[in-house]
């Protein structure tokens, strides 16, 4: 007889009975995150039978996710990438000493041609002698993230948990209407040949970045002795999950643009609970020059250059930083070396 797959909830009850002294707060705080994900699933699902238009929809998810959470008295407080501010709980809850950073509908723009969306969430304690939180009590490094996650909305909506413990993955059963555990203990694998990138921006790339990129193009005949494939789904969560299942490197780095120098994700809302998910599962999240998790940021909305996967090809890119950019890189698009670039004399 087949074992009956274990649902998110029991998942839950089994991680909160292996520490001793657990209140029972934090699991229930896991499980409202759930409840979130799973209700924006059931409105993504509908598509344009909900007469929702996408940017629309992106409001309806925050304040859905924002609703489900604020209520349980396990929050001190919220902030959502939709807003960029701080939502206290109000007045009728009570309170906790957590706090939740969520990004409730990230890629909800591709879901007018049926592309995958997803959720990010990241749950920080409230630090020690805070009172009523403020901005600064979630600027927090990411290292200090108590759990992190996504949920991936596509052909099946998924769910990915990292505690401190591991990472592990849970598929939506539409017909029982609950999470049950598919992807016990992931991990990002070490050896890969896949690497994702915005090629459009490749004259505004950093020198490492396009030593990085050139000799995977070069395939068998160049250093790195095989050939790459570039996988880029321009959804962060799709690319995350892609990674964490076959393994990869995702680069966004800083580029020579005003608007891109420091990067495009905001670290609090994407980059921290992808590095938190990326690492938990034995990968490695960094700036391009450096461990992401351990940025003190400034302000909610501060970004960052953003490269996590596998953890050699994210090291390699390291010290290609250190080793390769440190002059301007800049000749003309046709030129002997590059992406789209012929072979002089060609």
């Amino acid at each position: 007889m087949q074992a009956r797959e274990k649902t998110i909830t029991e998942f839950i009850i089994e991680e909160q009975r292996k520490r001793p002294g657990a209140t029972g707060g934090f699991s229930a705080l896991l499980n409202d995150i759930r409840l979130g994900c799973k209700r924006i699933a059931y409105m993504v699902g509908k598509g344009v039978l909900a007469s929702t238009p996408p940017e629309r929809l992106r409001e309806v998810a925050n304040d859905t996710f924002l609703r489900t959470n604020e209520w349980g008295g396990h929050l001190a407080a919220l902030a959502s990438k939709a807003t960029m501010t701080v939502s206290p709980i109000p007045r009728e809850y009570p309170k906790g000493r957590y706090l939740l950073v969520f990004d409730a509908l990230t890629g909800a723009g591709g879901l007018e041609v049926n592309a995958v969306a997803g959720s990010l969430f990241s749950v920080l304690r409230v630090p020690e002698g805070a009172g009523e939180p403020v901005e600064k009590d979630f600027l927090q490094p990411g290292a200090r993230q108590v759990c992190a996650g996504y949920a991936i909305y596509g052909p099946v909506t998924m769910l990915v948990f990292a505690l401190e413990s591991g990472v592990n993955g849970f598929t939506l059963d539409r017909e029982i209407g609950e999470f049950v555990l598919t992807h016990p203990d992931m991990r990002v694998p070490e050896e890969t040949s896949e690497f994702a990138i915005n090629t459009s921006n490749e004259r505004f790339w950093e020198p490492a970045v396009k030593h990085y990129v050139d000799e995977c193009l070069a395939g068998k005949s160049g250093p790195r002795g095989r050939d790459f494939n570039m996988r880029w789904a321009a959804s962060l969560v799709a690319d995350a999950h892609r990674i964490l299942l076959r393994g990869g490197v995702f680069l966004y780095p800083r580029d020579s643009r005003d608007d891109a120098r420091e990067g495009r994700h905001e670290i609090l809302f994407e980059a921290n609970p992808i590095g938190w998910v990326i690492e938990r599962a034995g990968g490695r999240a960094s700036t391009g020059d450096g461990p992401l998790l351990e940025i003190e940021p400034t302000a909610l909305q501060q970004r960052t250059a953003l490269v996590f996967g596998s953890r050699d090809e994210v090291e390699r890119i390291e010290r290609y930083h250190r080793d390769f950019n440190v002059r301007e890189y800049d000749h003309p698009l046709f030129d002997s070396r590059g992406l789209f670039r012929t072979t002089a004399g060609a």
